[in-house]
């Protein structure tokens, strides 16, 4: 993590504080370390994110409690820059949780939250009232979508291991 900050010059650090330029950020998320995030850093360099501003973790997407993510939307990110993840599950998998989160980032600290696979959230564009209403719409629909997959996936895991327990 440390090192990731150390890439920034002083004066690209002064630019970015004074907000004279907006600037893009990744972040790829795997639930365990087995698990391969190329894919989405692969993604991210496709839309024009410069590789030393992509932060990777490796942890459940559950819960908010991550690390890196805390360090980059609360210590890295600047009002008005955009934070962008492959699809909405690499986000995060607890409805409350994601929506309290996309509040917390595009209304308290003003930055924008861009989904590659959902173009309709995407709030660096239609920056008026209908197109934040869409938005929090489908981030609603979306974000319960994304938590009763997990659930279904635990409670089939859960299910499984209570078979071969049997046998």
């Amino acid at each position: 993590i440390e090192k990731r900050l150390e890439r920034y010059t002083f004066s690209d650090y002064i630019l970015h504080k004074k907000e004279v330029r907006k600037m893009d950020f990744g972040y790829v998320r795997v639930s365990t370390k087995e698990q391969n995030p190329d894919r989405q850093i692969k993604k991210l360099l496709e839309l024009g994110i410069d590789q030393r501003n992509i932060y990777i973790e490796k942890k459940s997407g559950h819960t908010f409690c991550r690390e890196v993510y805390d360090m980059l939307v609360n210590h890295v990110m600047r009002e008005g820059d955009r934070l962008t993840v492959t699809e909405l599950k690499r986000f995060g998998r607890n409805y409350v949780e994601i929506y309290h989160e996309w509040q917390h980032i595009t209304k308290e600290q003003h930055m924008d939250i861009r989904v590659a696979d959902m173009p309709i959230l995407d709030t660096s564009k239609d920056k008026n009232l209908m197109g934040q209403v869409i938005s929090d719409v489908v981030l609603a629909l979306l974000s319960y979508v994304a938590e009763s997959d997990w659930e279904e996936r635990h409670e089939l895991q859960r299910q499984g291991i209570e078979v071969a327990k049997e046998q």
